[in-house]
């Protein structure tokens, strides 16, 4: 264990999420997504029994968001709803993300499912989470933690 780190931070995905460079983009999905199709290339880190909500609490925890670019998080539109429509459980990350200041709402995309899904090919890893609310997927954009330019 380690002082200060979120308990569930296993060693395994401190390492993916520490290996990861500026731009590249973790996954923390439900439990219904499909990682094996999607990231049969990707490392894949399961978290069951885990809400999607506790899981992004404690990836955000140690996780920067990319602040070079406009929307640093993206999460799966809930299809044949209007636009803007989030689920309650959306709202609630979205408001994690602007309570601890790492994102505002407007940093937060809504992508269709498909076009997700695509996203998702490109992303560095993968957490599944035990999430059974379906469109419980988002994408964060990994950014850089660094000194003042001199």
């Amino acid at each position: 264990m380690l002082k200060g780190i979120d308990s569930l931070l296993s060693p395994e995905l401190l390492k993916v999420l520490c290996e990861m460079g500026h731009g590249d983009e973790v996954v923390v999905a439900d439990a219904n997504f499909t990682a094996e199709t999607l990231g049969h290339d990707k490392q894949l880190i399961r978290l069951p029994g885990i809400s999607l909500h506790r899981a992004c609490q404690a990836v955000l925890s140690v996780f920067p968001l990319d602040a070079a670019i406009s929307q640093p998080v993206a999460y799966m539109k809930v299809c044949d709803t209007p636009a803007g429509y989030a689920s309650a459980l959306q709202q609630a990350v979205i408001g994690l993300l602007a309570e601890t200041g790492s994102a505002d709402p407007a940093q937060c995309e809504a992508v269709e499912r498909f076009a997700f899904y695509e996203r998702v090919k490109q992303a560095y890893a993968i957490v599944q989470t035990g999430e059974m609310q379906p469109y419980a997927n988002f994408i964060f954009k990994k950014g850089v933690i660094a000194e003042a330019l001199a």
